[in-house]
């Protein structure tokens, strides 16, 4: 490289002030320096837009004007050039101005390199990633921001501490720096894959590694996250009574593995695949991002062209025994889900929810009722790393529990307790609307006629909601034929009890137990 030539700094250079830090001063000391003008217009832009990643940039080049007046830099010029992409500009402005390239991007320095244009990569080393050296046996993920001090969750799914891992409150510059590293060390990794990139928000599966990086003005700081799985167990390793190893052997078709964020259930799932794997059945995987820890014989797929909709469309091509569809949430993901079961496909789908029962509800009104059995026959719910409970559903007719009038007789879906074959639930359509009625165990009659009824969990309320005849009237409400209270339904004949009152923790216990019952009031 050529002493007197000008630099050109590219984005990354500005963004992370690499070209203020020792490597990059080394090579602008006494040189002139050259900015295109649209990067300048981009850092306004997207500063007035609230990014202040985009104002670091503006700073930087406030910075080397100052150094420019104290004579550290022989100049600085902005000089017009068109919005383009980073790709075509640069190669452009290094042949008018016959002036090297500094770049913190290194494929953009392999392309510059490539095409005989002088470059010099100041970003981070190849491969280093400092936020991941918080990491030891006992940790299943770092949680950094700046303004915080640095925090990790330690010890095992669903049984874990929250510890400080230093009193050092992380800087500004310590998380760009660290988030940069993230970002570019993904870009080159055989072993990493950038999952989903938006302004201001990266998820990235570097190895066991799951990553997510987010900026201002999406966060209201930088953020890193990094989530690993602690241990890789096997199916054996689970207490799986033979009933249920029997069931998974050789039935069970239409499998959803529940629980609470943090239970565990990635880990089984992982097990479960590697368990038909082991069995000789061809095993994919729809993810985003991809972080079930798999053998390499079993293909992990994840949104085609942006859609899991066509990557379910090629996986119908190819035909494969079990797809395991991890973190099921939108009302696609449950369509897909329907869609390939109901082609023959065995499904194994992944849902966050508080309950097993949750788990099945989640599938009422974006499936019709009737053929719910075919596409989920077996939830297993985990909680702190264990099998909790686990339910099989079947489709009857008969006449639902509480009901009197024969002539009410209907399809009724019964949701048992798998291991004891107990029912816990009736699901049944009433007056238009789908009905969730436990059917526990010890239920005894109380005073008053059974009241069937639909729950429904929020972030901060537990809803109850009634057939519309029961608008306005007084119903009680029982667990285990213990009185817990009584509450008037509103106008559509439904009350809403805070999830972290005395009542609606009750209720929310005696609902996973399946002993809630309630009754109108005479």
């Amino acid at each position: 490289m050529t002493d007197t030539k000008p630099i050109i700094p590219d984005l990354n250079s500005l963004l992370y002030s690499l070209i203020l830090k020792e490597e990059g001063l080394d090579h602008i000391r006494n040189r002139k320096i050259v900015i295109p003008s649209s990067y300048v217009r981009l850092f306004v832009q997207r500063s007035e837009e609230g990014d202040k990643w985009a104002l670091d940039g503006l700073k930087t080049i406030q910075k080397l004007r100052v150094m420019f007046k104290k004579g550290i830099i022989a100049g600085l010029e902005i000089v017009y050039s068109p919005l383009m992409s980073q790709d075509r500009l640069l190669p452009l402005l290094a042949s008018k101005y016959n002036a090297v390239i500094i770049t913190g991007d290194y494929i953009l320095y392999q392309m510059l390199v490539t095409l005989d244009i002088d470059a010099v990569y100041i970003g981070p080393p190849i491969g280093q990633i400092e936020a991941l050296k918080y990491f030891d046996e006992q940790t299943l993920s770092i949680h950094l921001k700046e303004g915080a001090r640095p925090l990790a969750k330690k010890g095992k799914p669903g049984s874990f501490n929250l510890v400080e891992l230093s009193n050092k409150v992380l800087t500004r510059e310590d998380m760009l720096r660290m988030a940069y590293e993230v970002i570019e060390s993904s870009k080159i990794d055989p072993n990493a894959t950038i999952e989903i990139k938006r302004r201001g928000a990266y998820v990235i599966q570097k190895g066991e590694y799951r990553i997510s990086v987010s900026f201002p003005p999406f966060s209201d700081g930088i953020e890193i996250t990094a989530v690993r799985p602690l241990v890789k167990v096997l199916l054996e390793d689970y207490d799986l009574s033979d009933k249920l190893k029997k069931r998974i052997r050789e039935k069970a078709a239409g499998i959803i593995i529940a629980g609470p964020p943090g239970s565990g259930k990635t880990t089984f799932a992982s097990a479960l695949i590697e368990f038909y794997r082991r069995n000789r059945k061809i095993v994919k995987t729809l993810e985003s991002p991809r972080d079930l820890q798999v053998e390499p014989e079993v293909t992990q797929y994840t949104r085609l062209e942006g859609s899991f909709e066509k990557t379910a469309d090629l996986l119908l091509l190819v035909r494969p025994d079990y797809v395991c569809f991890d973190e099921m949430r939108k009302t696609g993901d449950f369509k897909i889900y329907t869609d390939m079961r109901l082609a023959g496909i065995g499904m194994i789908g992944v849902v966050h929810c508080g309950s097993p029962i949750e788990a099945i509800q989640r599938f009422i009104g974006r499936v019709d009722l009737g053929l719910l059995p075919h596409i989920v026959d077996t939830v297993i719910f985990i909680e702190n790393g264990r099998i909790k409970e686990v339910l099989s559903l079947e489709i009857t007719v008969k006449l639902p529990e509480g009901m009197k009038d024969r002539a009410l007789a209907r399809p009724v879906i019964v949701v048992r307790d798998f291991e004891s074959g107990r029912p816990m639930y009736e699901i049944y359509s009433f007056a238009d609307e789908v009905i969730i009625f436990p059917v526990g165990k010890k239920r005894m009659p109380v005073k008053g006629e059974v009241v069937p009824y639909q729950f429904r969990r929020r972030k901060k309320t537990l809803q109850l909601m009634f057939p519309p005849s029961y608008a306005g009237k007084h119903v009680s409400l029982y667990s285990d034929k213990v009185r817990l209270g009584s509450r008037l339904t509103d106008d559509k004949a439904t009350i809403v009890i805070p999830l972290r009152s005395k009542l609606g923790k009750a209720l929310l216990k005696a609902l996973r137990e399946g002993i809630l019952e309630v009754r109108s009031e005479e």
